[in-house]
């Protein structure tokens, strides 16, 4: 609408007041952008419900799959270990057990060593290796997990049977206490390899956003620390971390949730046996490895019901996690005001 029109009158008729065709072109522009503005929120309203109405169906979906199995063996299904197929008596604790072992040898190994190249990139590395090591960084995130599968059963496990294993054997295998953990022959595979491959998958994650939460600390912050005499370890630790430790937790969570429902990496390289051993050297199984393995052949509806179970299992071990990654943000965020 051009000033020209607004500044323009129209002729009144006899006994009416005059209008401004001004006014009713502004008025008729105001309903439109209300309109927009109406159907904007109604349209962005529909897509969170859309959102929550996907959830409550997957949600559903798993509780009415998995009744049978419930019915059939009550609570002994999440706290037994048997799983024949054959007889079919199932129990759901060595793929639990699996699952929670494996992403926290993932995240032991990946959240240290994530936290650190994020902090070399963006505090210490060369201006002109920054870009490399980040593209670098970025790509192992977009590499399919079956080629991680491939890449680990042919390469990886090879090599951790001829080395690593050896190593941790004739050294932690032979400390009190943790002994039990490193006993046992060097199969390859196990929950030790898929632990190690789960870290690989996981580290782009933590490192992509933790660099950028390192990347928006305040540079005035970081040069009063270095000015009154901070060493570079004190500067992370003491200025860096404190701000951006909601950005990190965020990260963190975000990769153990990566972990948690990872499915051909590990399958690959787990040795997929339903049975709970102490050690980490030996083959155990997951919840997504076993449903990847046994769903295709599932004959009878409580075999597939007790499949169905695990990924239930599994959805509500991923909402505890993410819930209590939520309210330790909520905490952070209230503590520091």
């Amino acid at each position: 609408m051009s000033i020209g029109e607004l500044s323009v009158l129209d002729v009144p008729a006899p006994g009416r007041p005059a209008v401004s065709a001004g006014f009713l072109a502004s008025s008729g522009v105001l309903r439109r952008l209300r309109l927009r503005d109406a159907a904007f929120h109604q349209l962005t309203r529909a897509a969170a419900l859309l959102v929550l109405l996907l959830l409550g169906g997957v949600m559903i979906s798993l509780v009415y799959g998995s009744l049978p199995a419930f019915h059939a063996f009550g609570f002994n299904f999440l706290v037994t270990s048997s799983w024949n197929p054959v007889t079919e008596v199932f129990g759901s604790l060595p793929a639990v057990y699996g699952t929670v072992v494996t992403s926290f040898i993932a995240m032991l190994i990946a959240v240290p060593l994530g936290l650190l190249i994020a902090f070399f990139l963006t505090e210490l590395c060369p201006q002109h290796l920054r870009s490399p090591i980040g593209i670098a960084i970025e790509l192992l995130a977009g590499i399919p997990s079956i080629i991680y599968g491939i890449w680990g059963l042919f390469i990886f496990a090879p090599f951790v049977q001829a080395y690593i294993e050896p190593f941790l054997m004739n050294t932690l295998g032979k400390t009190p206490l943790i002994a039990p953990l490193f006993s046992g022959p060097p199969y390859g595979i196990g929950l030790l390899t898929a632990g190690l491959i789960l870290a690989i998958m996981v580290l782009p994650f933590v490192t992509s956003i933790s660099r950028d939460v390192f990347a928006a600390v305040p540079p005035v912050l970081k040069e009063a620390a270095y000015g009154i005499g901070c060493t570079r370890w004190e500067v992370a630790r003491n200025v860096v971390l404190p701000y951006s430790r909601v950005g990190v937790i965020g990260g963190v969570m975000l990769g153990l949730g990566r972990a948690l429902g990872e499915t051909m990496a590990v399958t690959f390289v787990i040795g997929n046996a339903h049975r709970i051993s102490v050690s980490l050297l030996a083959p155990a199984t997951t919840i997504s490895a076993t449903i990847a393995n046994e769903f295709t052949e599932a004959v009878g509806d409580l075999y597939t019901s007790a499949l169905i179970a695990l990924g239930l299992i599994l959805f509500v071990i991923t909402f505890i996690v993410l819930a209590l990654a939520r309210y330790m943000l909520l905490r952070i965020e209230r503590r520091i005001g």
